[in-house]
């Protein structure tokens, strides 16, 4: 593909006014209130499932209920209520911030990725693959995905060094991040949760999912490393080119000057990289979530502190300025969240669930699966949350599927892929916005920067969801 000499006039880099992030998402709040009484309020009937340890809906058990609007109160409550309903992930990013920033204040993180830069001169375009492999599988294997957000300023440090720019830098992660999904090998969190559901046996039909996870991360790794090497041979074909010289200039190592690793620092990335493999083993060996490694990322950034010389005052202090760099992301969160509690309390989220469910029956049945696809990728605007969406969702999707003769495992692909996608397109996906809070990039700029790659992937889940109903995809 040829490569634009210049993008821009020089009159036409000037950064314009951006929409902050979190007035995008203020907007949405006030929308979902005013939704509220426009929307007519229903409810399914829920019982608890013991197995699962979940409450489930049950299928044609919708029934319209008496409007209860948001009032003004519960606007403004909804800030406090969602940053609550989010609080695991909130003081878990607070933790891992504190950790990098008492790192960070040793200066080994930037001497050893100025040093990796150095040795890769020329050849900065290999960080991408190897970089996004670890997170595609860190989603497709394990869920990872709002954990995520504490490698940002790090992967942003290396794409404004590698001569990359901060959509690069979102991108490494999310695109890679939201293929891991799509994929979801043994994410538990969505195939596990919805394939416990179907009745089927748990992460059955594997061979498909490795396939499909193959091909949306090769499709998003070329896709990044060609925007990024367009950007290092013109930084002016980004179109955040004037943001990133007015915010993240500053970002960029120094790679000529760069001093070689002390003892004390390589003793901090030996703390460092030990600390994340023993947290990857507890993940996969232990079941170990945020709270085991909120616990595992504090004591890395203290050990760190301590083997990098600082002292204790030094690591209180470089501890609460990471605290203060997640503010901003925490309070997106919290915000995202808002909104879903606003629908929940009005009695209108189930209202939207049985609208679309009723849109999903009325389509020729070749092409429910493909519609299974377009539901969830809807609905996953309204409920980003994997886990929630699976255990609303797939008790209508089952029986659904088997009116149809559709097998139980496509409707899961189908609802796995669905939940992809959105998760880094929708402003409702505060991780997402948080994301690109750190990097100050724009959201409609990286709206325009996804939007080819996100039809690539849909393209790509229809392809195998089509496959999936054809061969019968099974069991079941």
């Amino acid at each position: 593909m040829k490569m634009p000499v210049e993008m821009h006039k020089d009159e036409e880099i000037k950064r314009k006014p951006a929409i902050h992030p979190v007035l995008i998402l203020a907007i949405i709040v006030l929308i979902c209130a005013v939704l509220s009484y426009i929307i007519p309020a229903g409810n399914y009937v829920r019982y608890e499932d013991a197995e699962i340890g979940a409450e489930l809906i049950e299928p044609g058990s919708f029934v319209h209920v008496a409007r209860t609007p948001n009032s003004p109160m519960d606007f403004l409550q909804s800030l406090t209520k969602g940053l609550q309903n989010a609080g695991y992930v909130v003081f878990f990013l607070f933790i891992v911030g504190g950790m990098f920033a008492i790192l960070n204040g040793t200066g080994a993180l930037n001497v050893g990725i100025a040093n990796i830069l150095r040795i890769l001169k020329g050849k900065e375009l290999l960080i991408i693959p190897a970089l996004m492999i670890f997170f595609g599988c860190g989603s497709a294997f394990l869920g990872n995905f709002e954990e995520f957000l504490v490698f940002v300023p790090l992967i942003l440090a290396i794409c404004m060094t590698a001569g990359f720019d901060s959509l690069t830098a979102v991108g490494i992660i999310f695109m890679a991040a939201a293929a891991g999904y799509g994929g979801a090998i043994t994410n538990a969190f969505t195939v596990g949760i919805a394939q416990n559901i179907s009745g089927l046996t748990l992460f059955s039909g594997m061979g498909l999912r490795i396939v499909l996870f193959v091909c949306l991360e090769a499709a998003s790794i070329l896709y990044v490393m060609w925007f990024a090497r367009a950007v290092k041979k013109n930084p002016k074909f980004s179109t955040v080119y004037a943001y990133d010289v007015e915010f993240n200039k500053g970002k960029r190592l120094d790679i000529e000057n760069i001093p070689k690793l002390t003892t004390r620092q390589i003793l901090v990335l030996i703390v460092f990289i030990a600390g994340i493999a023993f947290s990857v083993w507890g993940v996969i060996t232990q079941g170990w979530y945020i709270d085991e490694l909120s616990g595992i990322f504090l004591a890395i950034g203290i050990l760190g502190g301590i083997v990098g010389g600082l002292r204790p005052g030094e690591i209180c202090e470089n501890f609460v300025k990471g605290l203060k760099d997640m503010a901003l992301p925490c309070l997106m969160i919290g915000l995202a969240n808002a909104a879903i509690v606003l629908l929940q309390e009005a009695n209108i989220l189930d209202t939207i669930l049985h609208t679309l469910e009723t849109l999903l029956a009325k389509l020729p049945a070749k092409l429910i699966p493909v519609g299974m696809f377009a539901f969830h990728e809807v609905f996953n605007v309204v409920v980003p949350s994997g886990s929630a969406q699976a255990t609303i969702t797939m008790p209508l999707m089952v029986p659904l599927a088997d009116k149809y003769e559709i097998t139980r495992q496509t409707a899961v692909l189908a609802f796995q892929l669905g939940d992809a996608f959105t998760n880094v397109l929708a402003p409702t996906g505060g991780e997402i916005l948080a994301a690109l809070a750190i990097c100050r990039v724009p959201f409609g700029k990286w709206v325009k920067y996804l939007l080819p790659l996100f039809l690539i992937w849909c393209v790509i889940a229809v392809a195998f969801i089509v496959f999936a109903l054809s061969t019968g995809y099974g069991p079941m």
